[in-house]
């Protein structure tokens, strides 16, 4: 199947699998069963973090299918991540619906204020459209900074241990049971985003990402298009709130900034705009970017005490200066990069 000049397909079947090739069947092998080793090696430290990079997954691949795939700009991210969390928390603690089903309300609820907040997409564009969304998330961390009701006072909610039909997460293995609940809702998110851009409707918003006139002349809906895409991509984003709230067991606004948003479009960008694989590496490299960094200031700290109390404003300027080398180096992000290097070796010793 895999030559030095191409890959050559005998049936349809055969160019509708995901993987064509041995290489890329290995690739997928190794990755199982890395994955599934994972929680054997680590300790609870850092399979916390491996928890929350899968949630950031789930995040950063809706985002990318509103930005990347639709060309709809977004810096709302932190609001819709808010909504999710909040909705899931007040439906499960306050009005008793169990968590699976408060999940799936605060998906659904999520996904319709993001289509009321694409509305603007629907005349404004770029730099306008960033604008909009910024007020989204404004107007959103507003709400659930100054409604009392919300928190009854507090500033914060606190949930329950997850219970699902009876079954209570145990302490003991608190990290490793969350591991496998997130890791089959982050492969099951991956592969519906990777097969939503195989159907007409994927298809129509990259159309309308590419040139949106040319696309509602050949008689795509823009309309629909467009709050489709909020739709979905909201829907995605309010399962990582609703996740980060019940695995946190903990929901402040705190968690849902500005810098929220602005991470997760890092996130992308450095993966690689119109992506799902890109956005799964630029969620997990910029998610594992500041814990090294506090690792390496730990190391160096008694050689330069000062870097302690400057580390926020380090992580700060680093965040920005991977961001800018890559617009400048490789603007298709980290997926470009192994895309390349899968070619190296593949045509080694050719160039060609």
């Amino acid at each position: 199947m895999a030559t030095a000049t191409g890959i050559y397909h005998r049936t349809y079947s055969s160019e509708l699998r995901l993987r064509s090739t041995r290489a890329e069947l290995f690739r997928l092998g190794l990755m199982v069963v890395l994955l599934i080793v994972l929680p054997f090696v680590l300790d609870n430290y850092w399979l916390s973090i491996v928890n929350t990079i899968l949630i950031a997954v789930i995040g950063a691949v809706g985002l990318n299918i509103l930005v990347g795939y639709t060309g709809q700009i977004s810096l709302g991210q932190g609001g819709f991540l808010a909504v999710g969390a909040y909705s899931s928390a007040l439906l499960s603690e306050r009005m008793g619906m169990p968590v699976p089903l408060a999940i799936a309300f605060a998906v659904v609820f999520t996904a319709v204020i993001g289509t009321f907040f694409g509305l603007p997409g629907l005349r404004l564009k770029g730099l306008y459209l960033a604008i909009a969304t910024l007020a989204s998330q404004q107007i959103i961390e507003f709400i659930i900074r100054r409604w009392g009701w919300l928190t009854e006072g507090r500033g914060y909610i606190t949930l329950d241990r997850l219970n699902v039909l009876g079954w209570t997460l145990p302490r003991e293995s608190f990290e490793q049971s969350w591991y496998w609940i997130l890791l089959v809702l982050a492969a099951i998110a991956v592969m519906a985003a990777r097969n939503l851009f195989r159907t007409g409707l994927g298809r129509s918003f990259m159309a309308v990402r590419d040139q949106d006139i040319a696309a509602e002349a050949i008689g795509i809906n823009l309309t629909r298009a467009k709050l489709t895409a909020f739709a979905v991509s909201s829907g995605f984003v309010g399962l990582a709130g609703a996740l980060t709230a019940h695995y946190t067991e903990t929901v402040t606004w705190e968690a849902f900034t500005l810098n929220v948003s602005i991470m997760y479009l890092a996130m992308i960008i450095v993966g690689g705009l119109g992506s799902i694989a890109g956005a799964v590496y630029g969620a997990v490299f910029m998610s594992l970017l500041p814990v090294l960094i506090r690792e390496l200031a730990d190391v160096v700290g008694p050689a330069a005490p000062w870097l302690s109390s400057q580390l926020p404003a380090i992580q700060n300027a680093i965040f920005g200066l991977v961001i800018i080398l890559f617009l400048i180096i490789e603007p298709r992000g980290l997926n470009r990069l192994w895309e390349r290097a899968k070619e190296y070796i593949r045509f080694w010793p050719f160039r060609y």
